[in-house]
């Protein structure tokens, strides 16, 4: 058994069941800790309900995960340079594209090439973040906030997934670094928190359990965008910054379907069409 704050039952396991036009039942992941250790056991947890890891190749396998951990990218697209929104549907095809109303983003360095953790950015960083799988950390620059997009790998086909999640580190601030899930029609699923690790890691995913197909997320990450003079913790401020991405294997997104309020809309006028012609050929066949 493991101790309280790994697994399921010590992440706070939550069954949330929503009954609404966009009706989502999902089960959320979430643990917290000043090492790598007190996060593992409800990563692989998560992986585990997300199923097999999936090569980073082009193409849907329909099930399985896929998963990011930022040292697929090469010395020249890491800091200080930027990262090509489209890499890991690209380059490395996993089905992920970004966007973002900041700058772009930024993969942190390897050591002995340039400095590690952003402090490419700001020299104190690399004291207030750590690495869950070392030994890259991930941004986006000039915003908190940016959006997770899913295509079929290697294509512009939308996509869908059942399941997102994330590590986070140096969360300080409770009820403010989140995900917020979108279905394939823009249609929020609802927004979950990251537990708090001053510090240390956060991890936090969510799996949707009654079929609902999620086209997107949009992470927050903290209230403060990195900068050079920009410091944690000075009056409230939360640097928060990114480590793994978790998800389920992008699935080509089905047409919309229509509402039942439409489709009853639809038959209702089909009806009027078939009796207004009946009508019609009535008044012919009595004038002749």
């Amino acid at each position: 058994m493991r101790a309280p704050g790994h697994g399921l039952a010590g992440a706070g396991l939550l069954l949330v069941l929503n009954f609404s036009p966009t009706a989502a039942a999902s089960i959320t992941f979430s643990a917290s800790g000043s090492l790598p250790a007190a996060i593992q056991g409800t990563v692989d947890d998560f992986r585990t309900v997300l199923g097999t890891l999936n090569p980073n190749v082009a193409g849907s396998f329909g099930s399985g995960r896929r998963e990011i951990n930022w040292d697929a990218v090469p010395d020249a697209l890491s800091a200080p340079n930027n990262l090509p929104a489209n890499f890991f549907n690209v380059n490395s095809p996993r089905g992920a594209l970004f966007s973002t109303p900041g700058t772009g983003f930024q993969v942190s360095a390897n050591f002995g090439v340039a400095p590690i953790e952003f402090d490419t950015i700001n020299a104190s960083y690399s004291a207030i973040f750590q690495t869950f799988s070392p030994q890259r950390l991930f941004t986006a620059l000039s915003t908190t906030v940016m959006d997770v997009s899913f295509v079929v790998p290697g294509s512009n086909t939308p996509a869908f997934t059942s399941g997102f999640g994330a590590v986070f580190t140096d969360v300080d601030v409770a009820n403010t670094t989140s995900i917020q899930f979108f279905d394939t029609q823009n249609n929020s699923l609802g927004t979950f928190f990251a537990p708090v690790a001053n510090n240390g890691l956060s991890f936090l995913g969510v799996f949707f359990n009654a079929g609902e197909q999620i086209g997107h997320v949009r992470i927050t990450s903290g209230n403060a965008a990195l900068g050079a003079g920009v410091t944690d913790g000075v009056l409230g401020t939360d640097l928060v910054v990114m480590d793994d991405f978790l998800y389920g294997e992008p699935s080509a997104a089905a047409a919309a379907v229509p509402e039942p309020s439409s489709l009853l809309l639809l038959g209702l006028g089909a009806l009027g069409l078939r009796w207004s012609k009946r009508l019609m050929q009535s008044g012919a066949s009595r004038k002749s």
